[in-house]
């Protein structure tokens, strides 16, 4: 941790020159970070950073970058969610640079989480293994401590369907409606989606009823993104995840 002082703010700042807690973020200190980013804070900017610390606040993950661009023009409009737009307000980076001055940590891929639980095992309970496993078919799958395949290109339909049946699941029509959805979401944006996040996209493309918390806790009791995701072959959800 490195404390700097800027514009007569106290800073305590990270290597990586993100704050080193979140709380300590307000918009004076906000100003001091662009300050030493060479911004100067104007109003397009503050919208565009509004946008990213409610996202943070509602998801508990920061946006990773086609998700961020996809909520900016869902909100400012299309023209402000171009890479030139965007790029014009945070030279650096908007997910770089700009998720620093908005005070909320670097956006990570599932793969790249998933990477840094694996080679730092300090943080792995040493009376547990960082792997387990199961059998399909005289094949041997390694799963994460949470289920989830450590090989996603192992997945297919069939095995989906005996992992669903691991955990008391028959995966019917509507079923398959969430699992596609939630791999289509992963291989779009390179993550999976915590609940809410679900249902918002789910709600746009499929409506209310499909979307609903009831509906998708109907089909999947122990969490529509925690139990589907290991059901459908892919890195267990961050953030808020199932609540």
């Amino acid at each position: 941790m490195t404390q700097v002082r800027i514009d007569g703010i106290s800073l305590d700042l990270r290597p990586d020159g993100h704050l080193s807690r979140v709380e300590d973020w307000n918009i004076d200190v906000a100003r001091a970070l662009a300050i030493k980013e060479r911004i100067t804070l104007t109003d397009a900017h503050w919208k565009v950073i509004d946008i990213m610390r409610q996202y943070y606040a509602k998801y508990n993950i920061s946006p990773i970058y086609k998700l961020l661009k996809k909520e900016v023009s869902e909100i400012l409009g299309a023209d402000k969610a171009s890479d030139e737009y965007l790029q014009s307000l945070f030279p650096g980076g908007i997910t770089s640079q700009g998720v620093r001055i908005a005070g909320i940590p670097s956006p990570m891929l599932d793969a790249e989480l998933e990477k840094s639980a694996y080679i730092q095992p300090a943080r792995v309970s040493t009376t547990s293994p960082v792997f387990s496993e199961f059998e399909y078919k005289g094949k041997t799958h390694k799963v994460y401590p949470k289920g989830n395949l450590v090989n996603m290109d192992e997945w297919n339909g069939e095995l989906a369907v005996f992992m669903a049946q691991r955990e008391n699941i028959t995966l019917t029509e509507a079923h398959w409606v969430v699992i596609s959805f939630l791999r289509k979401f992963y291989f779009q944006y390179g993550i999976t989606p915590m609940v809410r996040l679900l249902m918002k996209h789910m709600r746009q493309q499929l409506g209310d009823e499909k979307s609903s918390e009831a509906y998708l806790y109907n089909l999947f009791p122990a969490g529509p993104s925690r139990q589907g995701s290991r059901i459908a072959g892919l890195p267990e959800p961050q953030g808020c995840i199932d609540a």
